[in-house]
């Protein structure tokens, strides 16, 4: 026999032992050593009953049917005017007043669009000036500016002083205070 032939032979026998003892390993696992936690599993098992709640049948789709189809549609003009009226009616003298005067120049803007510029005193009298666009306007106490019915309440120096009324979350109007401060030029 050659080396090349004696080799084979070597291997072929080393892989049939080691076949033999692992299949030899492998039968000493299925022994009787742990029957008596089988026993215990089975038993468990055999006394485990679980409830199940049965699942709710379906309810029946029931369709609504409209009738005011000859009523007024809640999505016409007319609904919408007539909701209008009803809140008008509803508001206070004091803020009717405000929204039947006559607006001045300045609530055509909003207050961030508005700037303080200046101040100057004419007669005892302190007047600010506000920038609106490319427009310079000379205002007093009194006076009105911003959209949301904003009365100057107080001039200084260094900032105009305005109180607002403003619809709150609720619906309600509140008064709120806001302030425009002197804007710095950058020249």
């Amino acid at each position: 026999m050659t080396g090349r032939a004696m080799r084979g032979l070597c291997r072929r026998l080393f892989l049939a032992g080691a076949a033999l003892l692992s299949g030899s390993l492998l039968a000493g696992c299925g022994g009787q050593q742990h029957s008596d936690l089988r026993a215990w599993m089975a038993q468990q098992r055999a006394q485990l009953h679980p409830e199940v709640k049965p699942i709710e049948a379906p309810r029946p789709y029931v369709a609504a049917s409209y009738g005011l189809s000859s009523a007024v549609s809640p999505f016409s003009a007319d609904k919408l005017q007539t909701g209008v009226r009803q809140e008008i009616s509803q508001l206070s003298p004091a803020l009717l007043a405000q929204m039947n005067r006559p607006k001045e120049p300045l609530e055509a803007y909003s207050l961030d669009q508005i700037q303080m510029v200046g101040s100057v005193r004419i007669g005892g009298k302190t007047y600010a000036l506000l920038k609106a666009g490319n427009l310079l306007f000379r205002v007093h106490v009194g006076e009105y500016a911003g959209q949301h019915y904003g009365r100057i309440t107080e001039i200084d120096d260094n900032q105009v002083v305005l109180q607002e009324l403003v619809q709150d979350a609720t619906g309600d109007w509140v008064h709120r205070k806001a302030t425009l401060q002197l804007q710095e030029s950058s020249k």
